[in-house]
C-alpha cells in the first residue's frame, strides 16, 4: 500500500489529539499538516495544545514542532499538501457543513468525526465491519460537489458504536424492537475528571441531542443504497436514554432486543463470536482480529478492563439472558474515543484507501 499524505483539522481538541497518537506510526499515513482554530494558527503544536494535551501518552515528538494551520483560512493551501483529512473541529453545524464542504470541493477527501453531515443521503456513515458498500454514495457526492477526487465520509455517534455491531448480526432474525440505555464516559465530552469535577460522585441522566442521534442513526447505517444515495432502514424500531457517568473512556449499553425467529443463547453468542467484515478479511492495519467478544463473566465487560480489547478497536458484550418484554438482553461496551471516534475514522480510511477512493 502506497504511503499517504494526511491532515488533522482540529488536531488541538481531544479526539484532534487522539488521531495524532494513533496516526504516529501508521503504516499508511504520514502526518503532514495540523489545523485548528485562529487561536492556535501559527504556534507549535505543544505551544497550541500545552497544558490541554488530554491522552495518557506523551504528544508524538514529530508532530511538536509541526506549526499549526488556519483550518478556515488555509482550506485550499492544506488541500494541496495532504491526500485527505481527518476532521474533528469544534464548531457548529452549519459552519462545520461548510468547512467540510470546502475541503472536498478543494479535492481534498474529508474523512470526518462531526454529526454535521450524518443526514446527508449521498455521504457515507460507514462503521466498516457493518455496512462498507455505503461507500457506492461517494461517486454521487462527486457528482453534487462538481468534484474528482474530493468527498466527505462521516463517523457515526460514539454511543451506538457498541450496540449496532451487537444487534447487527442478529438482523436475520427478524428484528423488530431494539432499547438501549447507554452509560456514557466523560472523555465524550471531551472532558477528563479534572476538567468536569461535577460528575464525581455523579451521574448526569441528560447528554444534549444524543438520544436523537442513537436512535436515527443506526438506520442510516443498516440502510441500502438506491439510486445512488441511502435510504433509512424502516426497522427495527430503536429507542434510547443517554446518560454521562463517572467513567474516563468507554461507552457501556444495556440493549434489550425482540425478534421474530427463535434462536438459542449459545447460537447468539456463536453469531457474535464468528462475526467479520471487509475489515478483517482485508486485515487493515486498525483491524481488531475478532470484532465482538463475547464473556461468560457475570461481572465483565467493565470499561476499567475491556476498554483497550484489541487496541479499543473491538466491542465487548456479556450478560446475554432471557427477558420477560423483550426476547433476549446484554450489555455491551465500546471504547468511545477509539473504536468510537478517531480510531474508527482511521480504519474507515483504510477501508476508503483500500478500495481506491483516495486515489
Amino acid at each position: 500500500m502506497k504511503k499517504y499524505k494526511v491532515g488533522i483539522i482540529g488536531a488541538t481538541g481531544m479526539v484532534g489529539q487522539r488521531f495524532a497518537t494513533l496516526l504516529e506510526n501508521h503504516p499508511w499515513f504520514s502526518v503532514a499538516v495540523l489545523a485548528a482554530s485562529p487561536r492556535s494558527a501559527g504556534k507549535t503544536y505543544s505551544e497550541a495544545a500545552g497544558s490541554r494535551w488530554l491522552m495518557t501518552s506523551p504528544m508524538p515528538e514529530s508532530m511538536k514542532n509541526m506549526v499549526v494551520l488556519d483550518a478556515e483560512k488555509d482550506v485550499k493551501k492544506i488541500a494541496g499538501m495532504v491526500d485527505f483529512v481527518f476532521c474533528a473541529v469544534n464548531m457548529d453545524k452549519q459552519k462545520a457543513c461548510e468547512l467540510e464542504e470546502a475541503y472536498a470541493k478543494a479535492e481534498c477527501p474529508v474523512i470526518s468525526n462531526n454529526s454535521a453531515h450524518r443526514a446527508t443521503p449521498d455521504v457515507p456513515m460507514i462503521v466498516p465491519e457493518i455496512n462498507p458498500s455505503h461507500a457506492e454514495v461517494i461517486e454521487t457526492q462527486r457528482k453534487r460537489l462538481g468534484t474528482k477526487r474530493g468527498f466527505i465520509a462521516v463517523k457515526s455517534n460514539c454511543s451506538l458504536q457498541s450496540y449496532v455491531p451487537a444487534v447487527t448480526p442478529l438482523m436475520d432474525l427478524g428484528v423488530t424492537k431494539v432499547l438501549a440505555c447507554t452509560y456514557q464516559a466523560i472523555s465524550g465530552a471531551g472532558k477528563t475528571f479534572k476538567t468536569m469535577p461535577e460528575i464525581l460522585d455523579n451521574v448526569i441522566p441528560y447528554i444534549g441531542g444524543e438520544e436523537g442521534k442513537s436512535e436515527n442513526e443506526p438506520m442510516k447505517i443498516w440502510g441500502h443504497v438506491e439510486n445512488g444515495l441511502i435510504v433509512n432502514a424502516e426497522t427495527p424500531n430503536v429507542t434510547s436514554q443517554c446518560l454521562r457517568v463517572p467513567v474516563s473512556d468507554g461507552h457501556m449499553a444495556a440493549v434489550f432486543v425482540s425478534y421474530e425467529k427463535k434462536a438459542e443463547l449459545e447460537e447468539i453468542i456463536k453469531r457474535w463470536e464468528s462475526f467479520k467484515g471487509e475489515p478483517q478479511e482485508l486485515n487493515l492495519p486498525s483491524a481488531p482480529k475478532q470484532f465482538l467478544h463475547y464473556f461468560r463473566e457475570n461481572d465483565r465487560p467493565q470499561p476499567k478492563l475491556d476498554r483497550n480489547l484489541e487496541n479499543g478497536m473491538a466491542v465487548s458484550i456479556g450478560r446475554l439472558r432471557p427477558d420477560s418484554q423483550y426476547t433476549i438482553k446484554f450489555v455491551c461496551l465500546s471504547h468511545n474515543t477509539l473504536r468510537g471516534a478517531a480510531g474508527g475514522g482511521v480504519l474507515m480510511a483504510e477501508l476508503l484507501c483500500s478500495k481506491g477512493y483516495m486515489d
